[in-house]
């Protein structure tokens, strides 16, 4: 008889408690604003109040968002928690608009509703979670962790709960089957003995955590390891290799009741991608309310300055390599867009007078806040690349097509980091392949909102865009 395994998702053991206590906040803040002004409690309102809670925890299964939160950050619990509640007010607007029910409710009542829910749904929990953190740092609720293999991964995840205390983890060793010899140098004084010891010391009970941080090539030795784990209460976890922490997306799927882990897959899904494009969309609309007039003006100089028109278009790669037209304003005298395509260097005789001023300062890329509204670009994300380009580093770069995991963007992680300009090197790509992969991986929207913020003070200008 075959056994099926699963691969489970961290539970918290209080997520009943938290269903609970979402419940009785989002209906006791809607009778609270009621009685505070004054208004009868209807049936009405009640309806609301279930459509909202109900709504709030529909969103919260898909954010995941009554997991365990130990180890995660605080700015993604809150971010979840927000997304969440707005998602669950969406669905009480439709409903009131197409139920015509809106006239029979106090906008004021609903709208105090709206926004001290969100604040009070996030509040408890920052509370909350404030209070456990400061209680594992005096020694309560902790839990002693050995990590078995004196690896990069595994130093990397010990150095991890030393700069967080809070989360209540303590190591206590590092077990390793290599002699000290055999360890880089300074790893040697960290090796408390070998993987042998580490089990029999996790099944007299020393341990309530064992990490298993060997590369997935030692498929055997970790297949052993957790064998004998097998016959012990611990939690046993898998560390990533080097190779694993630099996938793209990894994820549980299922195909019938066969599980698997995605490898290559895009971040942008479900609510995801909704909360990207509607970044997108309300972020491109409020910045081209603010340039068109700059726009405009750009235009005409370019008119002045040369002949030509004031628009060139070049094909792109956009999300999962589908060709897209870039729109940029022309900052010179030809526009490739073929199978070769040079890159602009220093002193290029082909870039306008006007031209230069607009690479140096990035303005020549105002035009793509409508390919944002088009839903070709984002207003972040990894910057396009001419196709020719992409063609000659997808061979050269190991990855280098993951990038278009995502749709393409106006600014970026690599360009705030000064990865921009000509790639004269192959290092330089490469460069800007890494922190492009690190945005996908560590994507979300307050991600976003920080590189946008960063891209006011350091994208606009530097010293190698020319």
């Amino acid at each position: 008889m075959t056994t099926k395994t699963y691969v489970k998702d961290s539970l918290n053991p209080y997520s009943a408690l938290y269903r609970l206590i979402d419940l009785m906040l989002i209906q006791l803040i809607l009778i609270i604003c009621i009685y505070s002004h004054a208004i009868v409690l209807t049936d009405t309102y009640l309806l609301v109040g279930a459509i909202a809670a109900l709504s709030f925890f529909l969103f919260a299964e898909t954010m995941q968002l009554y997991r365990s939160w130990r180890t995660g950050l605080s700015s993604r619990l809150a971010l979840c928690t927000f997304i969440c509640w707005v998602g669950a007010v969406f669905i009480v607007v439709v409903f009131l608009f197409f139920s015509k029910n809106s006239t029979d409710l106090s906008r004021l009542v609903i709208g105090a509703w709206f926004v001290s829910s969100a604040f009070v749904l996030i509040t408890w929990r920052m509370t909350f979670r404030f209070f456990l953190f400061s209680r594992r740092r005096r020694g309560f609720n902790t839990r002693k962790v050995a990590i078995i293999g004196l690896s990069s991964s595994g130093v990397r995840l010990a150095n991890e709960f030393d700069k967080h205390p809070e989360t209540g983890f303590t190591l206590e060793a590092f077990f390793d089957d290599r002699e000290a010899q055999r360890l880089a140098p300074e790893f040697r004084n960290k090796l408390n003995g070998s993987v042998e010891e580490g089990v029999k010391l996790a099944k007299a009970g020393y341990f309530d955590v064992v990490y298993i941080a060997l590369p997935l090539a030692a498929q055997k030795r970790i297949e052993g390891i957790l064998h004998f784990l097998g016959d012990t209460t611990v939690d046993v976890h898998l560390v990533p290799d080097f190779f694993t922490f630099n996938l793209m997306n990894a994820r549980l799927s299922y195909v019938g009741e066969t599980q698997t882990i995605s490898v290559y897959e895009s971040p942008m899904s479900g609510l995801s991608y909704l909360a990207k494009r509607i970044e997108d969309v309300i972020g491109a609309i409020l910045i081209l309310s603010v340039i068109v007039l700059p726009m405009l003006v750009i235009a005409l100089l370019i008119k002045l300055d040369s002949p030509g028109p004031v628009l060139f278009k070049q094909k792109r790669y956009g999300l999962s390599g589908k060709s897209i037209n870039v729109w940029k304003f022309r900052s010179m005298t030809v526009a490739d867009n073929g199978d070769v395509v040079k890159q602009a260097t220093q002193g290029d005789a082909r870039i306008t007078k006007i031209g230069a001023f607009l690479r140096r300062t990035s303005l020549d890329e105002f035009p793509q806040f409508l390919n944002v509204l088009q839903g070709q670009m984002s207003i972040v994300g990894p910057r396009p690349h001419a196709v020719a380009h992409n063609e000659e580093y997808r061979a050269l770069v190991d990855f280098y097509m993951l990038r278009h995991k995502v749709k393409p963007g106006i600014t970026g992680w690599a360009q705030i980091n000064g990865w921009r300009g000509e790639t004269d090197t192959l290092d330089k790509m490469k460069k800007r392949i890494e922190f492009d992969l690190q945005y996908i991986r560590h994507w979300s929207v307050l991600f976003d909102l920080k590189i946008v913020f960063l891209t006011l003070f350091k994208g606009f200008v530097h010293k190698n865009a020319y």
